[in-house]
């Protein structure tokens, strides 16, 4: 949270994102942007993720670690008889921070718990060897910001 935002904005930000599916990530990739689609955990203003061992998200993370992430949650489309007038009840988050790879076994498993909470109450015991093959990093949130249209 920023300093300029309120409390009822960080409620509303942990709602949404307690609510969320989805986390969109954006790794730097030069002078062309990268969006990924991901599953994750929120804790203690930082978001989880998994990956498998090897693709293109990682070598990006790796070289660059400052991302931003959005959420966003479309509740109506409202629409009007001039098209340009149509508009939309939406929530959304777009925040900063940066990358950490989590190496110690303790603390993977404990970010992948976080993780499995975001998608189910039940406790899950996670096999010994997808934790260990399994990359986990963390974000650690610098700034995030709530926009809404109530319309």
């Amino acid at each position: 949270m920023t300093d300029n935002q309120s409390s009822s904005d960080l409620e509303k930000i942990e709602a949404l994102i307690k609510n969320s599916i989805v986390c969109r990530l954006g790794i730097n990739h030069g002078k062309t942007p990268y969006v990924v689609p991901l599953s994750f955990g929120y804790n203690n203003n930082t978001l989880y993720f998994h990956s498998g061992p090897k693709g293109k998200k990682l070598d990006l993370l790796r070289a660059g670690p400052y991302v931003c992430f959005e959420f966003d949650r479309v509740t109506q489309v409202i629409e009007a008889k001039n098209p340009c007038s149509w508009d939309m009840k939406f929530q959304s988050i777009i925040g900063t921070g940066k990358i950490e790879f989590i190496e110690k076994i303790e603390d993977k498993i404990k970010a992948l718990k976080i993780i499995i909470s975001q998608y189910t109450d039940r406790q899950m015991k996670i096999p010994e060897a997808q934790f260990k093959a399994t990359i986990v990093f963390q974000l650690a949130i610098d700034n995030m910001t709530f926009k809404q249209n109530s319309a």
